[in-house]
């Protein structure tokens, strides 16, 4: 089964530049700042954690599900009775607009990350976006992989060695050395060293 991962959720505002200082002063991370013909923008920011809302149902409209295959994915919800658009990207650039305006039948043309899309909504009419995301930036993984037995081994003990400078930095004893190793370990993974 395809991996659904709910990533981002679009909200409208009315001044792009303040609302992106407001969020990245409360702890979103800057992952896309898109520029596009006509004044067209799209900023995405990230942050971890999750909230409620008192929207009326149905009234959602931002929300993308990050998937590494659009077209496979688009294939497993239609095959469970989800009415869902075909496959899509934008005219203009690497995200899409409201609607359907801008929309152009298929793929992008060089399979560009964060620039394939389908759409569809859930039975209060909620809408949703399926987004293709293959290449993330620097320090930004969806998950870490070691190619063999020897190279995960390597990995905690290369975290070790640097998380021992750290500690000597410190003057102490790190008491939460287990979320230094996982970030160290994480960006060198990212990093492919």
């Amino acid at each position: 089964m395809v991996d659904f991962k709910i990533e981002a959720v679009v909200v409208p505002v009315s001044d792009v530049d303040r609302a992106k200082d407001f969020y990245t002063r409360i702890g979103f991370r800057e992952d896309v700042d898109f520029s596009g013909p006509g004044g067209f923008r799209a900023v995405h920011l990230t942050r971890p954690g999750s909230g409620v809302t008192d929207a009326a149902p149905g009234s959602e409209r931002g929300v993308h599900l990050i998937v590494d295959d659009v077209v496979t994915a688009r294939a497993e919800l239609a095959a469970c009775g989800v009415d869902v658009s075909e496959v899509f990207h934008d005219a203009g650039g690497v995200f899409h607009h409201v609607g359907s305006t801008g929309r152009v039948p298929g793929l992008h043309s060089a399979r560009q990350s964060y620039g394939s899309f389908a759409s569809s909504a859930d039975p209060d009419g909620n809408s949703f976006v399926l987004q293709e995301v293959t290449t993330r930036r620097p320090g930004q993984i969806s998950h870490v992989v070691h190619r063999s037995a020897a190279e995960l081994e390597q990995a905690p003990r290369d975290a070790a060695l640097a998380h021992g400078g750290y500690e000597g930095k410190l003057g102490h004893n790190d008491p939460d050395w287990p979320s230094w190793y996982a970030v160290h370990m994480a960006r060198a993974a990212s990093l492919g060293s």
